[in-house]
């Protein structure tokens, strides 16, 4: 063995198993460090706290530099002079076409790799191990023969090769595999195989949705300045003298969110860490200052990343792809406003001037020629959105054009505020996803703005900013005096603005959708990291879906 190979890091047995399962569970596991532990997973590890065969020796933690193995025996059993290895599992056995039940090559697999394990721990062979299905009852005995033997090598072998790659390998053609496997919303197989169909023109059925429709979780916003945020166990307590605490469990929280002057202590920090949980902190006035998050970084996806952002002519493809879709998401928000008016002329117009930006747009993929029609589409658009607030509500309510540091008006105070919270939703989808939030498409670092971030932003202001600030505005939600606050030239949100606007936008991203080329629906907080995943499948071998969001 070389010196080189005695460097390598030993496999967990466990590791064996999902490779031998399927090659691109084994990458995002063992190479990617992605792990997701699902209700199969926790079923699977309360059974081996309540095994219910009594064994000679449970849980006997083994590793052996020389087959590059460490893992833990369920248990193991002694009987005539033999000892061997037995492996629990909470599922079925693979049945036989003859009769009877075998073990599944996964299994099989494991099984073999500890018994291999405990022979050179005993220093004696060892000639068996079993599998133990608890649905039904039955126990499989595999033999350790030579063929058995080189099987696990093979398996071995076929493992460090793969961790030395940066390329992840394709999904398995195995469909059913992947409705029962814990990583389908970071795989995304069924999306991979669509993209596929669309390069190959095969057809396929649509419609077929593995990926999770909402997040089971929710944003925790502290807005008060004395509050503090500690911790009691597995939960985060928000306090405030005079106020009844706030107890959310960590398994509640999507994220934390601190807006302005709230301290959270270093318990609390650490916990959210722990549990991938990111603590975002804010401005007053919703500017996004910093993220404190868990400090793994998945190398092999920022390699990817690195090397396909740094060719031009693909940032091009792809910053022409994220205008038209920002632009015709922009269209349709228009036509549903003109079909409200009565006098719809002047929106028209503005429509008509956005369609002629999609026409430029489709003829360059120059990055200051994109982001030049995406300025005469923008102007545009904000024309459309004075239109389209009621003309009963108060005047001080309905924008003129766009304005920004400092808000001129109270309609972009409330929108400057929410593409605050949208862009934080946006940053942990692009750091949960692993990729590189500095290196961007479309965006340049200008700013201390992340470019990726701000590139997936132009796909989501319409659909969770826009329409949820006009529609709240247009339900008389906000009051002109009681939730603004001018100084100067700039108006900003008041502390009953921003929870009213936290309110609505938290509702808002929560609503679902239907994805116009996935043909299913997920909520505006699942697309976000949708998004993110289709976008890295555009330099891992699986283009076309990204960026073709669109509103019916």
């Amino acid at each position: 063995m070389s010196d080189q190979e005695d460097d390598r890091p030993l496999l967990r047995v466990m590791a064996l198993h999902a490779l031998e399962y399927c090659e691109r569970l084994f990458y995002l596991e063992e190479v990617e460090e992605i792990r997701v532990a699902d209700a199969a997973v926790h079923a699977g590890r309360a059974l081996h706290q309540r095994l219910d065969e009594p064994e000679d020796i449970t849980r006997l933690d083994l590793e052996s530099p020389t087959l590059g193995l460490r893992g833990r025996v369920d248990a193991l059993r002694q009987r005539d002079g033999l000892i061997y290895p037995v492996e629990h599992k909470r599922g079925r056995p693979q049945p036989l076409e003859e009769g009877g039940y075998t073990a599944w090559p996964s299994d099989r697999i494991q099984a073999t790799a500890y018994a291999l394990l405990l022979e050179e721990h005993l220093e004696r062979p060892v000639t068996e191990a079993r599998v133990r299905y608890h649905r039904p009852e039955h126990t499989v005995r595999l033999p350790i023969d030579d063929s058995a033997r080189a099987d696990l090598h093979d398996k071995i072998a076929r493992a460090h090769e793969l961790r030395s790659r940066t390329d992840r390998p394709p999904v398995t053609d195995n469909e059913r595999k992947c409705v029962r496997c814990s990583l389908v919303p970071v795989c995304l197989p069924e999306e991979a195989r669509l993209a596929r169909s669309l390069v190959t023109k095969e057809e396929r059925p649509r419609g077929l949705r593995l990926f999770p429709a909402d997040l089971e979780r929710r944003s925790l916003h502290v807005l008060r300045s004395r509050a503090k945020v500690g911790r009691s166990g597995q939960a985060l307590v928000v306090s405030e003298r005079g106020q009844e605490p706030l107890r959310r469990g960590v398994r509640e929280i999507s994220d934390v969110v601190i807006h302005g002057f709230a301290q959270v202590s270093t318990q609390a920090l650490r916990l959210c860490a722990h549990t991938g949980i990111p603590v975002h902190y804010m401005t007053t006035k919703g500017k996004h200052l910093a993220v404190c998050l868990s400090s793994k970084i998945p190398v092999q996806r920022r390699v990817r990343q690195f090397r396909a952002l740094d060719d031009p002519n693909f940032c091009g493809h792809l910053g022409q792809r994220i205008v038209a879709a920002k632009i015709e998401l922009q269209i349709r928000h228009a036509l549903r406003i003109a079909r409200r008016l009565d006098d719809g002329a002047e929106v028209e117009a503005c429509i008509e001037r956005m369609r002629a930006a999609v026409r430029g747009i489709s003829k360059t993929e120059v990055r200051n020629e994109l982001m030049g029609f995406e300025g005469q589409a923008a102007r545009a658009y904000f024309e459309v959105l004075a239109h389209a607030v009621l003309p009963q509500l108060d005047p001080r309510l309905v924008p003129s054009g766009r304005s920004r540091r400092p808000p001129g008006d109270r309609f972009n105070a409330l929108l400057s505020f929410a593409y605050g919270l949208l862009y934080r939703d946006l940053v942990t989808a692009v750091l949960r996803v692993g990729l590189e939030p500095a290196l961007g498409v479309l965006h340049q670092p200008r700013t201390t703005a992340y470019p990726l971030v701000l590139d997936l932003l132009e796909l989501f202001r319409v659909p969770v900013a826009d329409m949820a600030v006009l529609g709240a505005v247009n339900r008389a939600q906000f009051d002109p005096d009681a939730d603004f606050e001018a100084h100067g030239s700039g108006v900003w949100l008041a502390d009953s603005g921003r929870r009213k606007l936290i309110a609505v936008y938290e509702r808002r991203k929560h609503d679902e959708h239907r994805h116009p080329a996935l043909e299913y629906s997920l909520s505006w907080a699942r697309m976000m990291e949708l998004e993110a995943r289709l976008l890295e499948k555009e330099w891992t071998g699986e283009p076309g879906l990204f960026a073709r969001l669109r509103l019916h």
